[in-house]
């Protein structure tokens, strides 16, 4: 059924169709449904310990036997800006009073980097698949993943940054438009340089590269893959649309939002993170959006704002939580992550089939 067997081939799977590894929602129930379905289920694990990070593995593997992913953001970690944490603080601190918090923590990175020991563990496991935002890491690093036989991923959101990862040894790339839902994967250059939407980027990737190319940003059903393969993608990642799912971490706040949400509700912030990502807009959001260029830089902010997340979801609020989501909002459907797989699946048979009889009727 699939024009293109390349992301197939590489990864072992039925089904071109990767699951998003997102932060709070990718659980190892959602990466193992997935996976068993014959997609390819996900497992965000840029800000887990590394004790955190065996428990998300093993279970992982408990429920799926079959190939998944393991993401991993990398990043430097900034110098602490004395005068912007201050100002950051002092900015939630009437946030935090609502909600009865108490002080306003110090402003600080809680990182968890791509180490030598997160290798180790990585390389123990031996998952199919491991991928990255935000670039690759070292030669060496990326030496022993290919020892160990791991197909790596990256996220690429100009033809600049697709020619850097082939260069540097990604077996295939995700081309991340700009409609697509969280962190923005650019690296290369300015975010707003790397602004550029998935039907204008995937083909020039395609274009300038040799290897598979997955197509994400606002894709939420069938006539969105079918269009990916049409513009000669492999294959295609998906988020948003896993969101809403049965096994998704996310909180009934976060999920309840999603399936209100229209096209137009969302925006790229950096007030949560630091970092620009595309969420739906609340309080918090069009309130701190007027300083976001004046806060602490990734992933310092996230120390301020976690816990407003934590508090405004507990309390059934919407205003101060990171409701991640792409544009492809409008589409959203709740219900297990192996039937919404297998409908994506159908839809996207139906719609090449009928461009198929259109061109030769033509």
């Amino acid at each position: 059924m699939w024009p293109s067997s390349a992301l197939l081939d590489l990864l072992h799977i039925e089904h071109p169709i990767i699951q998003a590894p997102m932060a709070g929602a990718s659980t190892p129930a959602l990466a193992g449904a997935m996976s068993n379905a014959g997609g390819l289920g996900s497992l965000a694990c840029g800000f887990l310990t590394l004790r955190e990070l065996r428990a998300e593995l093993d279970a992982t593997q408990r429920a799926t036997n079959r190939p998944f992913n393991v993401n991993f953001l990398l990043y430097d970690i900034p110098r602490k800006n004395l005068k912007r944490a201050q100002h950051a603080r002092d900015l939630v601190a009437p946030y935090y009073a609502q909600l009865g918090l108490g002080d306003v923590p110090e402003a600080k990175a809680k990182a968890h980097a791509f180490d030598a020991e997160t290798l180790r563990v990585i390389t123990a496991v031996r998952p199919q698949v491991v991928s990255f935002h935000f670039g690759l890491p070292d030669a060496e690093s990326m030496a022993v993943l290919k020892e160990h036989e791991i197909s790596v991923l990256c996220t690429a959101t100009s033809v600049r940054e697709a020619l850097d990862l082939e260069r540097r040894g990604a077996d295939a790339i995700v081309a991340q438009g700009w409609e697509a839902g969280g962190h923005r994967g650019t690296y290369l250059s300015s975010f707003e340089g790397g602004g550029i939407g998935t039907l204008a980027l995937v083909p020039q990737i395609v274009d300038a590269v040799n290897v598979p190319v997955i197509a994400a940003g606002g894709i939420a059903d069938g006539r969105g893959i079918s269009a990916a393969f049409a513009l000669g993608a492999s294959g295609v990642q998906i988020g948003t649309a896993f969101l809403t799912c049965d096994e998704s971490g996310i909180s009934a706040v976060h999920r309840q939002a999603l399936l209100e949400a229209a096209d137009d509700d969302t925006r790229l912030t950096k007030t949560f993170t630091g970092r620009p990502a595309r969420g739906l807009i609340n309080r918090y959001v069009e309130e701190m959006t007027l300083h976001e260029h004046a806060l602490p830089e990734f992933p310092i902010m996230n120390t301020l704002t976690q816990p407003l997340c934590k508090a405004s979801d507990a309390h059934g609020s919407r205003d101060f939580v990171a409701l991640w989501s792409g544009q492809g909002v409008g589409m959203s459907r709740a219900m297990p992550a192996a039937r919404l797989l297998q409908r994506l699946v159908d839809e996207a048979g139906s719609a090449m089939s009928m461009f198929r009889h259109r061109a030769a009727d033509l």
